[in-house]
């Protein structure tokens, strides 16, 4: 039995040059065409890895199969949540497209933490909401203790 496959190497320079080494066993499709399904499967394993460590999609311990339907869904719209939340931070604050945003609830959790305790103690604190979100120092704080892509 004879299988078919390509090599290609990738030259990414996206602020730092780096090489990798991509395969398929579809000789037709181009690098790009490569390149483009290598990632969109990185970014599913992502989803499965955030979903099963950080919005508990195999916590539950039911062996009811709507039960479980149920505990899965609900893992996945945690994180589709997550993800909408930061592309319209993103097109708020001008960052990149959000096509290329690097995401992992990883980073999120966080972030959602310290915006909740920063909102509290503005109001328990009755301090003006506006000056505080101006101040350069609010975006350190907000970004605290997340993890940089």
């Amino acid at each position: 039995m004879q299988v078919h496959s390509e090599l290609i190497l990738v030259r990414l320079v996206e602020g730092k040059e780096r090489y990798i080494l991509l395969f398929s066993t579809d000789v037709n499709l181009s690098a790009s065409d490569i390149l483009a399904y290598y990632r969109a499967r990185f970014e599913i394993e992502f989803i499965f890895r955030d979903a099963r460590q950080y919005t508990g999609m195999v916590d539950s311990q039911s062996r009811n199969l709507d039960a479980l339907d149920a505990q899965v869904n609900g893992s996945l719209t945690a994180l589709n949540l997550a993800k909408v939340t930061l592309r319209q931070e993103a097109t708020v604050t001008a960052q990149p497209t959000p096509e290329v945003i690097s995401f992992s609830i990883a980073s999120f959790k966080p972030k959602a933490l310290n915006e909740h305790l920063l909102e509290l103690f503005i109001a328990m604190f009755d301090l003006n909401p506006t000056l505080i979100k101006l101040n350069p120092n609010y975006q350190k704080l907000l970004e605290y203790g997340s993890l940089k892509a």
